[in-house]
């Protein structure tokens, strides 16, 4: 075996031990923890694309973007409950709306702004969201 094909049996093996990890980490986290590693993923994707839009990868930034992008709408505005969650989802919605479209035009124009306003207010959103205490644990203190 040479070492290129080593490093490259490596690599896959390390992608695929990494994905098991997540999988598992996704299958037992609580609806609350999903969305926190729904934040994480969206800021991680914010940072890799602003690391690529600095660099010049056009298409990396993209699928940078893109991802984080899908989290926002897929993610974190498909799992708010509008019936029981009244003004505050609305407005939450609104906001996820604006992050949106501040990752589009952080695409569109090449704007490092856009995307360390959406960034931001992605990075706030989940610290806030690891202070709230789960329904099943707020009785226990």
């Amino acid at each position: 075996m040479t070492m290129t094909r080593g490093a490259a049996g490596y690599a896959r093996g390390a992608g695929a031990y990494a994905r098991v990890g997540v999988e598992s980490g996704v299958m037992s986290a609580s609806p609350h923890q999903l969305i926190s590693m729904l934040f994480d993923g969206a800021g991680t994707a914010i940072r890799a694309a602003a690391l690529h839009m600095r660099d010049g990868q056009v298409a990396e930034k993209g699928k940078a973007i893109s991802k984080a992008l899908d989290i926002v709408n897929n993610g974190l505005l498909a799992a708010l409950d509008r019936d029981k969650g009244g003004e505050l989802a609305d407005r939450m919605a609104s906001l996820y709306d604006y992050i949106a479209r501040l990752l589009l035009n952080a695409n569109l124009r090449n704007d490092p702004a856009s995307l360390d306003e959406a960034g931001r207010l992605l990075a706030d959103l989940g610290e806030t969201w690891k202070q709230i205490k789960p329904a099943a644990h707020q009785g226990a203190e």
